[in-house]
């Protein structure tokens, strides 16, 4: 599980707990408050599970390969489901943040695919479908224990920004006639990357802010944060109990 801005919260629910850092292990490094850069091994409700707590962006300056460096570290290690989380601003005036969602698609506008240059044969195919690139039955199973648990839970399409800059108001627009609802700068290079080497993705992002334009309110990362972490314990509960049914 892979934990976005603000939602480092996850963590408290691991039991029997061993970490180690990004750096320990070789991988690149997160630079951005509210991604601490660990890898914590433990239990929850009984059931293994391996957090990644922080994430590197295309916007830090790294190549696609070390965006997804973590993730394909995860699928060499055996890992056959992966969840990912994020914060995004809303597309739309009706989600608030605040607001859970469920990713059911994206749309990639970072030009930063993983999989550009030579094929890793060792991971997947040089060219990957990604028609069900968020797994159906793994959604299914979300939507199904998220009403059983009263956590209103959203579906929609994830459009993801090279950044660090937030949108303008007409990109906001542009995306939402394009059909997205959320927009982020992160999480698309690593779902397609773990299609690529096989794993079943299930994605959520938690909203922190109105995309620009649709309010008069400004942008900026510590609102996020604190947005995100507002909302985390109802993902966290869902999360914890789908790692462990």
């Amino acid at each position: 599980m892979v934990l976005g801005s603000g939602l480092g919260v996850l963590l408290d629910r691991l039991e029997d707990v061993r970490s180690t850092t990004h750096a320990e292990l070789g991988l690149p490094v997160p630079a951005v408050a509210g991604h601490k850069g660990v890898f914590a091994l433990g239990r929850v409700h009984g059931a293994p599970v391996l957090l990644v707590s922080g994430r590197v962006h295309l916007y830090e300056g790294y190549a696609p390969s070390d965006v997804v460096a973590g993730v394909r570290a995860l699928a060499r290690w055996g890992v056959g489901r992966l969840v990912l989380t994020n914060a995004a601003g809303s597309c739309r005036p009706d989600w608030a943040p605040g607001s859970l969602v469920r990713m059911t698609d994206h749309i990639d506008m970072t030009h930063g695919n993983p999989l550009v240059g030579p094929n890793r044969d060792d991971l997947g195919p040089r060219f990957p479908d990604l028609t069900h690139a968020y797994d159906p039955a793994l959604g299914a199973q979300a939507d199904a224990l998220a009403l059983e648990l009263g956590i209103p839970l959203q579906r929609g399409v994830y459009a993801a920004m090279r950044g660090p800059s937030y949108e303008t108001p007409a990109e906001v627009r542009m995306l939402g006639r394009m059909g997205a609802d959320v927009v982020g700068m992160s999480t698309v290079p690593e779902v397609i990357a773990a299609v690529h080497a096989g794993m079943r993705v299930l994605a959520f992002s938690v909203v922190s802010n109105y995309g620009s334009g649709l309010t008069d309110e400004p942008a900026d990362h510590a609102s996020v944060t604190r947005v995100v972490g507002q909302a985390a314990p109802p993902l966290a509960e869902l999360v914890a109990r789908l790692v462990s049914a």
